[in-house]
């Protein structure tokens, strides 16, 4: 079997004269610590360092199957601290790796709002947005999961300062019903396969219930799917039983799957190539690469959960 480390006769396929894309090169700029290969057992354990410019600790996670389309990276704030203020160009979702924290979030001409969020917590801070992260404990630290396609924008537009400092601003996102910012989200019934949660905030991942069949991937199988205002981004979560597993699949590059609960291993591989086996456990994520087939496996005692982020 394949080991956690990408094959060597790997080629970038990038731009300019190294042959990396515009973010790699922006990514290893940053000097922080990156993680790469086909999976990571824990993101509450892996190394972060500090990153100078946002005044907090991080690591950015490129596994094959991400390159040149998706960002995932780690940020860690130590208990009671808070962040300066950041402006983000493109949606963003966060999710919550351990800890607790409250966010809050403006825009030009819109007053703040803050809200609380906690382990396993799903948000979604939109683009044009200000975010500030704050850690509510003073005894732990906060981890957040950072998801986004910075990697495919900075393919077209490769200035950093397009993205971090861009004057531009969607007031209207943050200005919807009062009820409706950041407050739990709703199920859709007309939505998608009937088990569409709509909002931008989800409370627990690993506690999210009133889920449908979905036995097109195995007996027992249930989904629920995840949709964000205002975004093209958003995703599904599968739950399945016990000693179970799910028929083998394949799509497209840039699936972020991280693991809510639950306890297995996930088989990848390409059409006719080696096999890639990947163990996961709460906080554990994978990425299969661009059409290679996987499949999950339940070892544990307990339903597992696997949440696919596109």
């Amino acid at each position: 079997m394949a080991q956690n480390a990408p094959p060597q006769d790997t080629i970038a396929r990038g731009s300019g004269q190294d042959g990396k894309f515009i973010y790699d090169r922006w990514m290893g700029s940053q000097g922080v610590p990156v993680h790469r290969g086909y999976f990571i057992e824990d993101l509450r354990t892996i190394e972060v360092g500090p990153w100078a410019e946002r005044e907090c600790n991080a690591a950015f996670v490129q596994l094959e199957g991400m390159e040149g389309v998706a960002e995932a990276r780690v940020t860690e704030i130590l208990g009671g601290g808070t962040v300066p203020p950041m402006k983000f160009a493109l949606d963003e979702v966060i999710y919550t790796i351990a800890g607790s924290g409250i966010c809050t979030v403006w825009a030009d001409g819109v007053s703040k709002h803050s809200f609380e969020f906690g382990p396993r917590s799903l948000f979604l801070i939109p683009r044009g947005a200000y975010r500030q992260f704050s850690n509510a404990r003073g005894d732990q630290a906060l981890r957040m999961l950072h998801n986004n396609y910075l990697p495919v924008a900075m393919s077209l537009e490769p200035d950093p300062d397009f993205y971090f400092n861009n004057s531009y601003a969607h007031p209207e996102l943050l200005t919807p019903r009062e009820d409706e910012l950041y407050a739990v989200a709703k199920r859709a019934p007309s939505m998608g396969r009937g088990a569409t949660w709509y909002g931008n905030f989800f409370t627990d991942m690993a506690g999210w219930d009133d889920l449908v069949p979905h036995r097109q991937r195995g007996g027992g199988g249930h989904v629920v799917d995840v949709s964000f205002p205002n975004s093209q981004m958003g995703g599904h979560m599968s739950v399945f039983p016990p000693g179970t597993y799910k028929k083998g699949h394949r799509h497209g590059p840039g699936r972020v799957i991280v693991i809510p609960g639950g306890e297995g291993y996930s088989i990848m591989w390409p059409e006719g190539g080696e096999k890639v086996i990947a163990p996961w456990h709460e906080s554990s994520m994978f990425t299969p690469p661009d059409r290679w087939f996987h499949q999950h496996f339940n070892v544990s005692v307990a339903p597992a959960r696997y949440l696919a982020l596109a």
